[in-house]
């Protein structure tokens, strides 16, 4: 019996102890989701984001700009909004209006690197990649935190060699927000994880022999339960739209009883998300406190 990875449940439970934390702060931390525009999903995303920092007790600070804003004003702002007094975490809410489009690194740049929570910039990427994961992508530290919550491991800790046998790791994809730096988390862990991209010869074979699945492609139900092995751990991090609503990457129907563990879209990946970043503003507030 496939068990499900309940996102919304684990997530609940870190964001009790975020809020317990704050509690204990000396001054109330402040977040930002800079909104540029007025595209609705978007601006249904922020204040979502805003509901949940609230209700840990973390200030929602207010920042919306017009579409036609530029891309010199903009960072202008956001270098303002950097030095507000107990500033703990900022982040620019993607896609941005297709006027700022080739200016999108620059204005990601713009965020402070201390208060890089969603780990776009240059700076905070590159940190990152170098082994500083105490601010990580909160997507990638998704996926880690639910495959960790089903108890596998992922190495022998009873091999005699120092190359222990390991579970068999395939990543479906290589976007900046799931493939890569979930890949880079494995690494730092010692793991080598097989990575899939379009141009990946043998595919089915990797996806079939694979004892761990996290696939963030956005192809919707791409992963049936014909693909995988009997027991295969699932964590899906692909979002799709299709005629019922959002889809993952794996169809959940067809792995029902072959997979031993997947994380479901919705309720899985993208609850843990945005804990995982409001846990990141509480990770700043502590080293400003």
């Amino acid at each position: 019996m496939t068990e499900i990875i309940d996102g919304r449940k684990i997530s609940k439970e870190i964001l009790e102890k975020v809020k317990g934390e704050v509690a204990t702060l000396p001054f109330q931390p402040i977040f930002c989701d800079v909104l540029v525009g007025s595209d609705p999903v978007s601006a249904q995303y922020v204040n979502m984001k805003r509901k949940k920092a609230e209700e840990l007790g973390i200030r929602f600070h207010e920042a919306n700009f017009p579409a036609e804003i530029t891309a010199e004003n903009l960072i202008k702002e956001i270098k303002k909004i950097n030095g507000i007094e107990n500033m703990c975490g900022i982040i620019v809410q993607l896609p941005l209006p297709k006027n700022l489009s080739e200016h999108q690194q620059e204005i990601l740049d713009a965020v402070d690197v201390h208060l890089d929570v969603d780990c776009l910039s240059t700076a905070g990427s590159e940190k990152f990649y170098d082994g500083d994961i105490y601010l990580g992508f909160p997507t990638a530290l998704a996926c880690m935190y639910l495959l960790d919550s089903t108890g596998v491991e992922l190495k022998d800790p009873t091999s005699l060699k120092l190359r222990g046998a390991s579970k068999k790791i395939a990543i479906l994809g290589q976007g900046k927000l799931v493939g890569k730096p979930v890949s880079a988390l494995l690494h730092f862990r010692g793991l080598t994880p097989e990575i899939i991209t379009s141009h990946t010869e043998n595919k089915e074979k990797i996806i079939k022999e694979a004892d761990i699945i996290i696939s963030g492609m956005g192809h919707g139900q791409y992963i049936k339960g014909d693909m995988i092995k009997n027991g295969a751990i699932l964590i899906d991090a692909g979002t799709s739209e299709s005629n019922s609503g959002i889809v993952g990457d794996v169809d959940l129907e067809s792995i029902k009883n072959i997979a031993s563990f997947v994380s479901p879209v919705p309720g899985g990946v993208g609850p843990m998300t945005v804990a995982m970043l409001l846990n990141n503003v509480l990770k700043v507030a502590k080293k400003i406190k």
